[in-house]
């Protein structure tokens, strides 16, 4: 393997049946994902984990804090700081009420799986450490989806800092996956007085890392990423401070990435449009898995 480069092994099979029209998409979950930063003297480094290699998808595969969204979340007015749902509608490509459980998916997975809360007791707050044994229940309860994400903001009177993320870029799983994901990507910096933990239970490692050296890991094959990992991680390098990131996220183009497969010459190339360095040749006379 010259890169990192992470694929699901059956994906050659699904690729040729999608191909031949006998495989039918399912439809994509909408999620989230957190790209949480905070500043160096080296530079921005942003909060990484490693999912365990026992995990059937995606093990031992660097990603950032992130799931599906809550259902519960889309109909459930929270308290709201920052853009309007409105705008944030607009911005994501959805209706209000997905805009809102988006976010709510956003900040309660960073929550889930690093401890971090991007919420706060008034609209320009937010709170300090959440290691407590009552915070930790909550988070327990959150996870076990015991708990929507509106009703422990209400429980806990506090008000949701949309005003702290950046909508970043948009994946599409591709028609092909036999588990599909619509998600909306997030930049966020790490809040005065909270830290990370690892908190999640499908991850055996967290780490601080400079995009730039994860990029490299990457690159030499010693780290392991899905594509949506590595191009969002590349593009993270120009900027110099986690302020200088949010203030580009404005600009981003959030229309949607989606792989797309073809048969060229008696190959199947997959391609990821913008992202060439994805783009794979899989012989269509291959019998069996493996990418």
């Amino acid at each position: 393997m010259a890169d990192g480069q992470w694929y699901p092994p059956e994906w050659p099979d699904r690729i040729r049946a999608h191909a031949e029209g006998t495989l039918v998409p399912v439809a994509p979950k909408r999620a989230a994902t957190v790209l949480l930063l905070k500043d160096t003297p080296d530079g921005p480094v942003v909060h990484m984990l490693r999912r365990r290699a026992s995990m059937a998808f995606a093990g031992g595969a660097y990603a950032y804090p992130g799931g599906g969204v809550d259902p519960r979340d889309d109909d459930h007015l929270v308290r709201w700081a920052g853009p309007t749902r409105a705008w944030w509608a607009e911005r994501l490509g959805v209706d209000e009420a997905g805009a809102q459980a988006i976010v709510c998916a956003a900040v309660r997975e960073t929550y889930e799986e690093a401890g971090v809360l991007l919420a706060g007791p008034a609209p320009d707050a937010v709170v300090g450490d959440t290691t407590g044994d009552d915070w930790e229940a909550d988070r327990a309860a959150l996870v076990a989806r015991d708990l929507s994400f509106a009703e422990f903001l209400d429980r806990r009177g506090l008000v949701l800092r949309s005003d702290l993320l950046g909508a970043w870029t948009r994946w599409i799983t591709p028609e092909f996956e036999s588990r599909r994901y619509d998600t909306w990507f997030f930049v966020a910096a790490l809040p005065a007085g909270q830290r990370t933990r690892n908190a999640s239970t499908e991850a055996d490692r967290t780490v601080w890392i400079r995009p730039a050296e994860a990029a490299a890991g990457y690159d030499k094959g010693e780290l392991l990423m899905m594509p949506p990992t590595i191009a969002t991680l590349r593009q993270l390098l120009p900027y110099g401070t986690a302020a200088e990131t949010l203030a580009a996220a404005a600009a981003r183009d959030m229309t949607p990435v989606l792989a797309s497969a073809r048969l060229v010459d008696g190959e199947i190339v997959l391609t990821w449009p913008g992202h060439d360095e994805f783009t794979k040749r899989i012989p269509t006379d291959l019998t069996t898995g493996g990418a």
